[in-house]
């Protein structure tokens, strides 16, 4: 039995590359879609022959936004899953210093990811069926001083994936929040992380699957980040202002 195909968007990233891999495992076609995506020729043959399962390549560049709708168009299928791995993260005082890079993180964090969700998502909502898949952040849960440039985007990010679940809820369309706390990647690399609070990309992977498998709406890779972040969310503003988290 063939199974739904799944476009992977950022696919060069160590989630996007875990998350391939899981859906390829369970028999899924994949579409990896990336910018230079002749990076990732290798990790197509591989896929591909590991697997057998048939795996394409598509240029994608999430702040181009005003391509998105092309992408989708030249696309060989339109996909039943669709998943968002886009992100980017900057030091707080750079974010701060240069409106730069601030963009940067405003713009890769939540209007790339928000954009190609819509357009997915009308397609999606037309056929009546699929399932996106958005990885956001715990960081949006409550602004810190440590990183709130890139909370409030993954906050923007959030609420604009809870809204289209509202949305869709009778369209049969479902749609899918990822909160994955701390994971060891190319993003979060020299960061000191709690190995407890530390999640491998291909736990979110399996995480993701089983999300889209039992249509959860919100998920946090693991259940400990529920706790913590149900704590720091209940913490008085005058005292919260006073700490250093």
């Amino acid at each position: 039995m063939i199974k739904e195909s799944v476009l992977i968007l950022a696919a060069r990233s160590d989630i996007g590359k875990a998350v391939a891999h899981e859906f390829a495992s369970l028999g899924h076609p994949v579409q990896l879609a990336a910018r230079n995506i002749e990076t990732l020729e290798v990790d197509m043959s591989d896929i591909s022959l590991r697997y057998s399962v048939p795996v394409t390549l598509h240029e994608f560049d999430a702040l181009e936004t005003e391509t998105h709708a092309s992408f989708v168009d030249a696309l060989p299928e339109l996909p039943e899953i669709a998943i968002c791995a886009v992100g980017l993260m900057e030091p707080q005082d750079r974010t701060q210093e240069d409106i730069g890079a601030f963009t940067r993180v405003m713009r890769s964090n939540f209007e790339g990811p928000a954009n190609i969700m819509a357009e997915l998502a009308n397609r999606f909502e037309t056929r009546g069926s699929g399932t996106l898949v958005g990885i956001s952040s715990v960081a949006g849960e409550r602004g810190r001083a440590s990183n709130y440039s890139y909370g409030s985007a993954k906050a923007g990010f959030t609420a604009f994936l809870s809204g289209l679940r509202n949305r869709m809820a009778k369209r049969g369309v479902h749609v899918v929040t990822v909160l994955p706390g701390f994971v060891e990647t190319r993003m979060t690399e020299g960061m000191d992380l709690p190995a407890r609070l530390t999640a491998q990309p291909s736990e979110v992977a399996s995480g993701i699957a089983r999300a889209v498998e039992k249509k959860r709406n919100v998920v946090y890779i693991r259940p400990i980040w529920r706790v913590i972040m149900f704590i720091i969310r209940s913490i008085p503003e005058f005292i919260f202002k006073k700490m250093s988290i």
